[in-house]
């Protein structure tokens, strides 16, 4: 290892050691998988549902809008609370004026429709009468010049008024066809809505041990926590053993690499030393040799420059007086007190040392999975034993008191309405029938209108004199004529089924409907003895005194006024209590209505203490040793003690390099060696040239064999000399330091061990805890609200308004108006075509 990567590698062993040391692992979160997620419950009661109808929008919406507001006029009085209250306590003391007072606009539309029941068929009977003595339908006297304009308009009336009669019979197929479609399936609805309700009624909680609905379907939910919270479990000692890890590896391997590093510094002093002494020796030695050879070379080179016959000899001269040793290695400081204090070190193993403090640490997750084994196995008993406990939360439920009565009621409601159900049906058939016939005889009116208009208008069209018999025209008369004949004889049939659907869906509009949809229905049932004891639900259904079924589901009172988009259906009380906050459309549960709290302390038995009081003492009495790790043994911190005082930062290094800046050889030899070769050409005289060859050569030999092999041990000196050199200054603190934070880390491990742990047990049993409360929340929420929900009854109240009023009330209303329109158009129908037909047929006497 080079020293500079030693240096980098201790600053940044050191840098990562202070800050494991200045962020202990008690300042850290929770670092368990997650925080507790959001469980998912079986919705308990998702299987039965009444679904919800809605008015659907309609081409026909204007045409009901519009009968709607005729009712109105009609019928202008309020609901009759008193004539109903003593309609249904005592039907004796009902007085025929009271009903008519409250008929009264129904009253005058029956004397309407019985005159023209009289009356047309009268006028008929008279018509052929007058007809039969050639007096009503017969020929015009006389041609006047405004017979043409007179004809005109009375062609526009008679096609005016049976497009208007055509555009109310197609109304009146429509609006019959539609409620013949929806009479069937909303007929059918009724009972299937009641044995829905019944159905649901009958799931609510059954509180028998080993039942899988209701209340018990919603303790069986308990797996989902108890699933969820056992395979945390089974993932917690691995996890906490991780945490441990994870948190504390920084401090232990900044230690360990701390030691590593001093261990490293240990073994490269030893052997930088070892160089440092038998380099510097074998220097010595060779400094000797050397001497006494170089000092006969330098003379005899000096004598043979200084030879007369030594051309140009004097220039060179200087530089071989010179030839002198250079650097002295015997005066530098020993180092063999050192190597002596070092002397069989290191005696330790220092990797096998190491390995051993890092297996030992990293062996922590399975350590915590071995020791905390038994106490998994205690939990989990544990969570059984919770799951016991959770069942008395069905044994005790007091809800079948309640549904018991409920359910019957509705069985008996289901049954009773079957009859009037198939006469009901029965009446809509024929109904439906008499429509349609009268409505096709309407439209063979018109066909009689409409032939009668074009061959009459063709007729005339071919006739030249007015007198003149035309067929086309006279039988054009004829169809118009056959015409008011159907009129007069099926008139009185159409009044009359225009006034029996009008009686029955025009009180159902504004007796019913109207009343519905602003409340007064629900405020006279609210009313104490309107309902005679026959018809007491609260009595019927087991409910509180205080409370009734109408009660239970009814409108925001009126007083004072509440805008429409704050009218709601919600749950109630009696007319003198609160008003719940939860809506029955919203799923508030019979909870709210029978007030099962007054008693069943359900908040007492969902206190989450009484479940996890157990599961926390095992958690919170949990201790575990886990962090006992050995990083130096006895042996190992006896060498770095014996290192630190060996006195190795006490040589002086300096004298060492001071050496070292000197040459072996003061003069350069291959420098002399080169001159005296120059010199040997420049001499005339062979002997001394050859003399100077010679001594050139013996030098090139010198530095060869014997002053490179000196300067290549000098530059290993060098090396060493360096390392110990940046070493020493820093020793005694570095070995102290690593010593010092071994045994501080060796003593912090199992503490801040035992910290993690607690503070890894705690988060786990913060996110255990927080799945018993998710659990517990959701029981008594859906205990309260949807365990029973009043959604259905409530979905079932909407649907009958939307089948008996949108579906049903709506088209029927809109047929007996559109056939009443087509009635009442054919009185002047018939007098237009009475008056047309004398147009078609030939003039008596033509006046020019």
């Amino acid at each position: 290892r080079s020293p500079a990567g030693s240096l980098l590698t201790m600053r940044a062993a050191g840098l990562l050691l202070a800050w494991a040391l200045l962020h202990p692992a008690s300042t850290q979160q929770c670092h368990l998988a997650s925080p507790a997620g959001v469980l998912r419950f079986t919705d308990t009661h998702a299987e039965i549902r009444v679904p919800a109808l809605h008015r659907v929008p309609s081409s026909l919406d204007p045409l009901y809008g519009l009968v709607r507001r005729c009712l109105d006029l009609i019928q202008q009085n309020p609901l009759p609370t008193e004539l109903l209250r003593a309609a249904l306590n005592n039907p004796s003391s009902v007085r025929t004026s009271q009903v008519v007072q409250y008929e009264l606009g129904y009253v005058v539309c029956a004397a309407v429709a019985l005159l023209f029941t009289v009356a047309v068929p009268v006028a008929g009977m008279c018509f052929c009468y007058c007809r039969s003595r050639r007096r009503c339908g017969g020929r015009l006297r006389a041609h006047r010049r405004s017979l043409g304009c007179r004809r005109h308009c009375l062609l526009t009336c008679l096609s005016l008024t049976s497009l208007v009669i055509l555009t109310s019979v197609i109304c009146a197929f429509v609006t019959s066809q539609r409620v013949k479609g929806q009479m069937e399936p909303g007929l059918g609805a009724v009972p299937t809505t009641l044995r829905t309700l019944r159905q649901h009624i009958a799931n609510v909680p059954q509180v028998a041990p080993f039942s899988w609905q209701g209340v018990q379907m919603v303790v069986d939910q308990f797996e989902v926590p108890r699933q969820q919270i056992n395979s945390d479990l089974g993932g917690l000692s691995r996890s906490v053993g991780l945490s441990i890890h994870a948190q504390l590896k920084a401090m232990t391997y900044a230690a360990l690499a701390d030691l590593q590093d001093r261990a490293g510094d240990l073994q490269t002093s030893l052997h930088h030393l070892q160089i440092l002494d038998s380099r510097a020796r074998a220097l010595a030695a060779a400094r000797a040799e050397l001497e006494p050879a170089l000092r006969e070379r330098r003379r005899r080179v000096v004598e043979l420059l200084d030879d007369p016959r030594c051309t140009s000899c004097a220039s060179v001269l200087g530089r071989a007086q010179s030839l002198e040793l250079g650097a002295d290695y015997g005066k530098v400081p020993s180092v063999e007190k050192v190597l002596k204090e070092l002397a069989g070190l290191p005696r330790s193993d220092f990797a096998e040392m190491i390995r051993q403090g890092n297996g030992t640490f990293n062996s922590i997750p399975e350590l915590a999975v071995e020791r905390m084994a038994q106490v998994i196995q205690d939990l989990r008993d544990e969570m059984a034993r919770v799951a016991e406990k959770v069942q008395s939360i069905a044994d005790g439920f007091p809800l079948h008191d309640y549904t018991r009565p409920v359910s019957e009621a509705l069985g008996k409601a289901e049954d009773r309405s079957q009859p009037y159900l198939r006469e009901v049906e029965r009446f809509e058939h024929y109904r439906w029938i008499a429509g349609t016939v009268l409505c096709s005889i309407i439209l063979l009116i018109l066909a009689c209108n409409v032939i009668g208009m074009a061959l009459g208008t063709y007729g005339l069209s071919k006739r030249e004199d007015p007198s003149d018999y035309e067929c086309r025209g006279e039988a054009g008369a004829k169809f118009l004529l056959v015409g008011v004949g159907l009129a007069f004889l099926f008139s009185w049939l159409l009044i009359l089924l225009v006034f029996a659907t009008f009686l029955v869906g025009g009180n159902i509009q504004t007796l019913v409907c109207r009343n519905w949809v602003n409340q007064e229905i629900y405020k006279f049932i609210d009313t104490p003895g309107n309902l005679p004891p026959s018809m007491n639900l609260t009595r019927q259904l087991n409910l509180r005194r205080d409370s009734n079924l109408s009660a239970t589901y009814r409108w925001v009172p009126q007083d004072p006024p509440l805008p429409p988009t704050h009218q709601r259906l919600i749950w109630g009380h009696a007319a003198n209590t609160p008003l719940p906050s939860r809506e029955c459309k919203s799923g508030a549960g019979l909870w709210e209505v029978l007030q099962l709290d007054r008693s069943y302390d359900l908040d007492e038995h969902l206190k989450t203490p009484k479940y996890t009081a157990d599961f926390q003492k095992r958690l919170g009495e949990f201790t575990a040793r886990l962090g006992e790790v050995r990083l130096l043994r006895s042996e190992g911190r006896q060498d770095l003690e014996t290192f630190a005082r060996s006195g190795l930062d006490q040589v002086d290094y300096g004298r060492f390099q001071e050496e070292m800046k000197n040459p072996v050889v003061q003069t350069s030899l291959p420098g002399l060696a080169r001159s005296l070769e120059g010199l040997q050409k420049m001499q005339r005289n062979s002997t001394v040239a050859g003399r100077l060859a010679a001594e050139a050569q013996a030098l090139w030999e010198m530095q060869n064999s014997t002053v490179q092999s000196q300067e290549a041990l000098v530059a290993k000196l060098g090396e060493s000399v360096q390392f110990l050199s940046r070493l020493a200054p820093h020793l005694q603190e570095r070995v102290k330091t690593t010593l010092a934070t071994t045994s501080s880390v060796e003593a912090r491990l199992p503490v801040q061990a035992q910290q993690i742990l607690r503070q890894e047990i705690g988060c786990f049993t913060r996110k255990e805890l927080r799945y018993f409360t998710q659990y517990l929340n959701w029981v008594g929420q859906t205990l309260r609200e949807d365990v029973a929900s009043c959604q259905p009854l409530a979905t079932a109240l909407d649907n009958g308004r939307v089948i008996l009023c949108d579906r049903i009330a709506d088209p029927w209303n809109a047929f007996w108006f559109s056939l009443g329109c087509c009635t009442f158009f054919l009185i002047p129908n018939i007098i237009f075509a009475i008056r047309l037909t004398k147009h078609f047929r030939p003039i008596r006497n033509r006046l020019m």
